[in-house]
């Protein structure tokens, strides 16, 4: 049972809510305190193993049809595993949950529950915006840029041109990636029943579409605060990454996992050069409590 919840909350992909939360947190609050420690906790593990619980529950039909679910990009547990993985994701959640809004004003309560509503309309009936084309590549990157807002109300803090123009840049990163994602699922997806942002597109236009966003929050990143500029340059190793299937045939759109696997890692190495980047910024600007 342990080794189920574990591969249905992919740990490959705990860092991917959890840094964005504990950063945004440490830069506002320039402390490690209760707060920071159980929020960075709850986005690690409770709320993966709900996000992605909910997704491989309402996904499963689909997923049977997908040769690449079944392993570190998605678990395919029997039926007989899905009440489990829901209820397991909620005992998870509460107790942290409880302990946030214990900690946080008033303003954070509202960041979490769109977080959390996000996180349930993306997979689970009637709203399941993961079918609906473009609304499933923002939902999508909500669930790892609302980890970083909220962290921002938690602490109190009071965003300013450069604060917001950095989470535009990350809601565009995100948006790109769910999309060259969703190219690999085409065929899959569509012998589902299942609409996207790429079975509405085709792979060669949704390609071209996570570019555009890519390049977009490259140009966004460029009007931050110093050292906050030179983030732009971490819009280039993905570029270079999707660049190849700018004309794939969605009959060969399978062939864009060999991309997407390349970003599962490249999303540690872009992680540790913004980590130096963010440790740059905290130095200049006074240093942590």
């Amino acid at each position: 049972m342990i080794a189920d919840l574990l591969r249905v909350s992919r740990p490959l992909s705990w860092i991917n809510t959890a840094y964005p939360f504990m950063a945004a947190y440490l830069l506002a609050a320039r402390t490690v305190d209760v707060p920071m420690v159980v929020g960075t906790l709850f986005f690690l593990v409770p709320y993966n193993l709900a996000l992605y619980g909910v997704n491989d529950v309402f996904d499963y039909a689909s997923d049977l049809g997908n040769p690449r679910k079944g392993g570190v990009e998605g678990a395919l547990l029997p039926r007989r595993r899905h009440r489990l993985v829901l209820v397991a994701s909620l005992v998870a959640c509460l107790p942290f949950l409880a302990a946030l809004v214990a900690l946080g004003p008033p303003a954070s309560w509202v960041v979490l529950a769109v977080s959390l509503f996000a996180l349930v309309a993306y997979s689970a009936p009637p709203l399941r915006w993961k079918e609906v084309p473009f609304a499933d590549s923002l939902t999508s990157s909500v669930h790892f840029v609302s980890p970083a807002v909220y962290g921002l109300a938690l602490a109190q803090a009071a965003p300013d041109r450069g604060t917001f123009a950095a989470l535009g840049a990350f809601l565009l990163w995100g948006m790109a990636s769910h999309a060259f994602g969703a190219v690999q699922d085409i065929v899959p997806d569509r012998a589902g029943g299942i609409s996207s942002v790429a079975t509405t597109l085709g792979a060669a236009r949704t390609v071209r579409f996570a570019l555009v966003a890519w390049t977009a929050a490259g140009l966004l990143a460029l009007t931050t605060t110093w050292p906050g500029p030179l983030t732009a340059l971490l819009a280039l190793p993905y570029l270079l990454t999707a660049l190849p299937y700018a004309r794939l045939e969605d009959a060969d759109s399978a062939r864009a996992n060999r991309g997407w696997r390349h970003f599962l890692w490249l999303n540690y190495a872009c992680g540790t050069v913004l980590t130096l980047i963010l440790i740059w910024y905290v130095l200049r600007n006074g240093g942590m409590s």
